[in-house]
């Protein structure tokens, strides 16, 4: 077989190194084409990151400035409302040692009732506003405390139970509030109404829910208790914080339960 010409062979040569070269050109593109393609992903993400931490961040500055503006409208309320109703019920207290007359007593007792329970009122709302409060934990001593303080003044025992997985976790303005209050309805009817001799109030925290079960052991629900607005209030309160409310069934007396989801408990403060 006779060999190819010298300068047909240079020219395969030169066709191959020509079509090598041709090949790492492509691959070299393609190359800095998915650099450059990485590099523009990169620079989207850090744009983006950067933009989640503005409004990270002005989020954080709005929840801080709510929450200064809940400690001054605390601070208004404890030092003009509280001084006020204070004097209110001072001035009464001297004039009704001061006109011993049996009708104008009653006005005056009237007066000094009605300052006692707006004052107290008043403390019920300062501690909702109060940000150092949103903790399940802080919730908890301040609605025992409640609960005792009212119950000392009746015959009925009370009994606490706690089972809570994380004090710290947050609770927020909307429901504390609302938790506070289904409970204090409900220790109020139970005084009212029941005629129990024992409540007994579990506070029961799991992964994904905060449950306080109120029980007592009186006369149950009447027809008239069933059809007044105190239950309709509890399920509504409970519903307005994606919550919900429920009479189990007992042999003896009311039992009454409340579930308020922590996974939504992440409301914002000017809940």
């Amino acid at each position: 077989m006779n060999e190819l010409p010298h300068e047909i062979k240079l020219t395969y040569i030169i066709a191959i190194i020509i079509m090598l070269l041709f090949v790492c050109f492509i691959i070299m593109m393609v190359f800095i084409y998915n650099k450059k393609q990485l590099i523009q992903q990169q620079e989207d993400q850090i744009k983006e990151s950067e933009f989640k931490n503005q409004l990270l961040q002005k989020e954080l500055e709005r929840q801080k400035a709510i929450q200064l503006e809940r400690e001054r409208i605390s601070q208004d309320m404890h030092d003009d409302l509280g001084a006020g109703i204070s004097a209110i019920k001072l001035q009464a207290e001297f004039l009704k040692y001061k006109m011993p007359e049996e009708s104008y007593s009653e006005d005056l007792e009237a007066i000094i009732n009605t300052s006692e329970d707006m004052n107290l009122a008043m403390r019920e709302i300062l501690w909702s506003l109060n940000s150092q409060n949103d903790t399940i934990d802080n919730f908890i001593e301040y609605t025992s405390i409640y609960v005792k303080r009212f119950l000392d003044k009746t015959s009925i025992s009370l009994q606490l139970d706690l089972n809570i997985l994380e004090k710290e976790t947050d609770l927020s303005v909307k429901a504390r509030r609302n938790l506070f209050l289904v409970i204090k309805e409900a220790v109020h009817n139970v005084y009212k109404h029941s005629q129990a001799n024992n409540i007994h109030i579990q506070f029961e925290q799991t992964d994904t829910s905060f449950k306080i079960t109120v029980i007592d052991d009186g006369i149950g629900l009447s027809e008239t208790i069933l059809k007044g607005n105190g239950l309709t209030n509890m399920s509504l309160r409970m519903e307005a914080i994606n919550g919900t409310f429920q009479i189990v069934p007992v042999q003896k007396g009311v039992s009454l339960l409340f579930v308020y989801p922590l996974q939504d408990s992440n409301f914002p403060l000017s809940s």
